[in-house]
């Protein structure tokens, strides 16, 4: 069974710019929907991601939290981009760009469409209770709000958020 242990953190700057290593453009659609696992109809989510001439399918449990069962196939690429345009009810576009500190690894995600604006750095980590560095740029933890899933960006994105949603602000959604 495959595990992962991951945190996600809203930016409290740009810094975070001068350690990219390397970025790359990403697409992924959701074969089971965000509000199929919110109405309970589901118990994982099912993506497809490209990047680049790279494609998978990605099974993540549908549970809250830092820690969720996943996991992640390589397909080809053709399959990828049929499985996008025609069984996906929508496709979220970002760029991740990849930042080393102290050693961690570092993902951050710059979306774009109508999510543009949200930036939101994510760390997997080996235990959950694992010491990770805290560099400035590094916002607050929102590992535990479901609008920031990325499932849930593709029917609820960014800029349909209140003002208080996008402050961060932990609101029912």
């Amino acid at each position: 069974m495959g595990i992962e242990i991951e945190r996600k953190f809203l930016l409290a700057g740009d810094g975070w710019r001068a350690y990219i290593e390397r970025s790359e453009s990403i697409a992924q659609g959701y074969l089971v929907t965000g509000a199929a696992i919110a109405a309970g109809h589901a118990r994982s989510s099912v993506r497809v991601r490209r990047s680049g001439d790279k494609a998978w399918l990605n099974i993540k449990s549908a549970t809250l939290g830092i820690e969720r069962q996943e996991y992640e196939y390589p397909i080809p690429l053709d399959d990828a981009l049929q499985i996008l345009s025609g069984l996906c009810d929508g496709v979220l576009e970002k760029h991740r760009h990849h930042v080393m500190v102290d050693g961690a690894h570092f993902e951050i995600d710059e979306f774009h469409g109508a999510n543009e604006g949200l930036v939101v750095a994510e760390i997997e980590l080996p235990a959950v209770d694992a010491a990770y560095p805290r560099p400035g740029w590094l916002g607050r933890e929102v590992s535990d709000q479901v609008r920031y899933y990325n499932v849930n960006l593709i029917e609820r994105p960014y800029a349909s958020w209140t003002a208080a949603e996008r402050e961060g602000e932990d609101t029912a959604c």
